[in-house]
């Protein structure tokens, strides 16, 4: 049996060259693309039967053009990209990655978190003031501790729960919501209202659906305590992006810190960048070398799991 024809669509953010291709080269003959447009996904791909994509659209108008597809293995945990209504109706089998970064984006969201309260970068950035100062203790930004704080999570999936055990390892009293039913010892849960009203953290880690889409608006984010902290490492349009400069411009809450907005990578004059009081990191919260490692190995496992008539990680309509 001939080796199939393999092509990646956008490798750059998996492997920008510190992980090796060589496991997929010995499956089948591999075309790696760093990027690829919209329209280009049609001629890169036209004569491939296993796809590989992590953000390059594999919709109905680019999947018509591929009558050799037969697996498509998203590079990420969310398969937005790909139109599974048409897979099913062409039978091409659709695979993702569940958990690969769990841990590596539980410890940006208190590495967010510990930013905003500690200012350890802008208080390094201050020392030659400290070295001016008449004092042996110098700070110019308020400073907080976490124990006994009340530390809302939003979406108890495997992120979540990590986040939650954290939390509790700094001494925080946890409050969860969740689309699904879930216990977890120590964390009490409550509706999605009064978590917002009682936490002193907020921590979005839910799914983007039609039901979270800008699920904290103005209207929520008046219902949060003004020395709350707002959270998200999951998906930017969980958040109304105007709703939120509109809150922290008018100290509705105290401040956010976001490692995704709405538009990756953003326009130049986004409404949340360069506010005081918001963080804004890259989407870089999944990108440790341990949890990409992780996502190479599972899609290799997921490739070759196909072709051995096994697939494994199925994503469905349903």
């Amino acid at each position: 049996m001939s080796k199939p024809n393999i092509v990646v669509l956008d490798g750059h953010a998996l492997n920008p060259g510190d992980l090796s291709w060589e496991p997929l080269e010995v499956l089948g003959n591999l075309t790696v693309y760093d990027r690829t447009p919209s329209q280009e996904v049609s001629s890169r791909a036209r004569d491939a039967e296993i796809v590989l994509t992590n953000k390059s659209l594999l919709g109905a108008a680019q999947l018509q053009d591929l009558p050799k597809l037969k697996f498509i293995s998203v590079l990420a945990t969310g398969v937005n990209t790909v139109d599974l209504s048409i897979a099913e109706k062409r039978h091409i089998v659709v695979s993702n990655v569940v958990g690969y970064s769990t841990f590596s984006v539980a410890q940006h969201t208190f590495a967010l978190l510990l930013e905003l309260k500690n200012r350890v970068g802008h208080h390094s950035a201050q020392a030659l003031k400290w070295s001016q100062s008449s004092d042996w203790s110098y700070w110019d930004f308020p400073l907080m501790e976490l124990k006994g704080k009340h530390l809302g999570v939003i979406g108890l999936g495997h992120i979540g729960q990590q986040v939650a055990s954290i939390g509790q390892a700094f001494g925080m009293t946890v409050l969860g919501v969740s689309g699904r039913s879930t216990t977890q010892a120590g964390v009490t849960f409550l509706p999605l209202d009064a978590l917002l009203a009682q936490s002193d953290v907020i921590s979005l880690n839910c799914p983007l659906t039609p039901d979270t889409h800008h699920l904290i608006n103005k209207a929520r984010l008046s219902t949060m305590k003004p020395s709350a902290l707002l959270i998200n490492t999951a998906r930017g349009p969980l958040i109304n992006e105007l709703d939120l400069k509109w809150a922290l411009e008018n100290q509705v809450i105290a401040a956010a810190a976001l490692d995704v907005l709405s538009s990756e990578p953003p326009p130049e004059k986004h409404p949340l960048l360069n506010m005081s009081n918001c963080l804004v990191t890259p989407h870089q919260a999944w990108a440790s070398l341990e949890s990409r490692s992780r996502l190479m190995d599972e899609t290799v496992k997921n490739v070759k799991s196909f072709l051995q008539g096994t697939p494994r990680n199925q994503v469905t309509v349903s």
